[in-house]
């Protein structure tokens, strides 16, 4: 078994090494990557495992080409299995503008698998392994040169024991019929809108009570310049202007640099680099008519869900979670369980498929009073009501 990690610098070692996965059925993949002070994460590293073969690929190597390694990510042959691999995933979408395929997520999998919701890695190698996974090299600068063995062996680590973790959750989940109880939130990862923010809508992101339309209006203009220009200069968009900053110059809307002193955060005051790119986003705000302005959807007024209702709903689910091992959330969220309290009938996955024969079914019967709650020696206990 072939394990030891071979670090790759070469483009000629790159395709030598692919070439003996690519008769593989899935390959466990991970990433090592910088991004504290850059809008794009810069990758640093790529650690693949399959077919008993464990390497290491510098990006960062002088000359290489990664073209064979992009292709592997493309092979609709050969799944790629990640762990909380959305930022992983990101990075390929950036590099190659496509999402890997197909791809798998053992962190999504093992919510079906008793481990609860977002399970660390560690705890996870824990589980099926009995193992520790040695954390030393966590915060590293993955993007100074030369690597240490130390470095190489930790970032190797990750995907040998993805590699052997992977075979066995298909198993579990083949053998309880699981397998579709994840397919959705697993099919939500090849989704390429997630990792490329539309810049016109990233507004809506924002944390802000509301306001006139013209105020909702600069600050949709203000948001969707600062990503622009956030990716164009490839830093993080609170390093070009601060959230509060952004909604603080919709509000109050300055005109000339002098009132740059009076904003919050505005870096270099009156006269900050941005102060006449900034003025320019405004004007074109002011200039938008009004039948263009962003529309800031409110919360519609609705009937005020029973209470007790949902808190009766929340402990049968508590309930059927830990009687399937199953994680809460992948079964249903509170505003399921809100909607679920006011209508029997709602258009939500809870009353369909599997949910609903684990907790829809039992949940209809409980307002009905056809089920009821109760506490034998401090566990929670469902009993059928004969009418």
């Amino acid at each position: 078994m072939d394990l030891a990690p071979a670090l790759i610098t070469s483009t000629e070692d790159l395709v030598s090494a692919l070439a003996d996965m690519a008769g593989a059925d899935f390959v466990a993949v991970d990433t090592e990557f910088m991004r504290e002070t850059t809008y794009y994460p810069k990758l640093c590293l790529v650690q693949l495992c399959a077919n008993e073969k464990t390497v290491c690929i510098d990006p960062l190597a002088e000359g290489i080409d990664l073209s064979a390694l992009y292709a592997l990510m493309q092979n609709p042959n050969i799944v790629k299995v990640f762990h909380a691999g959305r930022q992983d995933l990101e990075i390929f979408v950036h590099l190659t503008g496509s999402v890997p395929q197909p791809v798998y997520d053992t962190q999504i999998a093992a919510m079906v698998c008793g481990l609860g919701d977002q399970v660390g890695y560690d705890k996870l190698v824990q589980h099926y392994t009995g193992k520790s996974i040695d954390k030393s090299s966590r915060f590293t600068n993955w993007a100074e040169r030369p690597l240490t063995d130390r470095q190489i062996k930790y970032a190797a680590d990750d995907v040998i024991y993805l590699a052997e973790i992977y075979p066995r959750i298909v198993d579990y989940l083949n053998e309880t019929t699981r397998t579709n109880w994840v397919e959705s939130e697993l099919n939500l990862l090849t989704d390429e809108t997630i990792y490329l923010p539309d810049p016109a809508t990233i507004w809506r992101r924002l944390k802000f009570r509301g306001g006139r339309p013209d105020m909702v209006n600069r600050l949709a203009k203000l948001a969707e310049w600062r990503e622009t220009e956030s990716q164009r200069r490839d830093v993080p968009r609170g390093r070009l202007l601060r959230d509060d900053t952004l909604i603080d110059l919709a509000g109050s809307n300055p005109k000339t640099a002098p009132e740059f002193r009076k904003i919050r955060g505005f870096p270099g005051g009156e006269t900050g680099k941005l102060v006449k790119p900034v003025l320019q986003i405004l004007k074109q705000a002011a200039e938008t008519p009004k039948e263009e302005y962003p529309h800031l959807e409110l919360p519609e007024k609705q009937v005020k869900p029973p209470q007790a209702v949902i808190e009766l709903l929340r402990v049968l689910l508590k309930h059927v979670s830990e009687q399937h091992e199953v994680a809460p959330r992948l079964i249903a969220n509170a505003d399921e369980l809100e909607r679920l309290a006011l209508d029997d009938t709602a258009d939500i996955a809870v009353l369909s498929g599997w949910r609903h024969e684990i907790f829809g079914k039992l949940a209809l019967e409980l307002k009905q009073g056809r089920l009821a709650l109760s506490v034998i020696n401090g566990k929670t206990r469902v009993v059928s009501i004969t009418p």
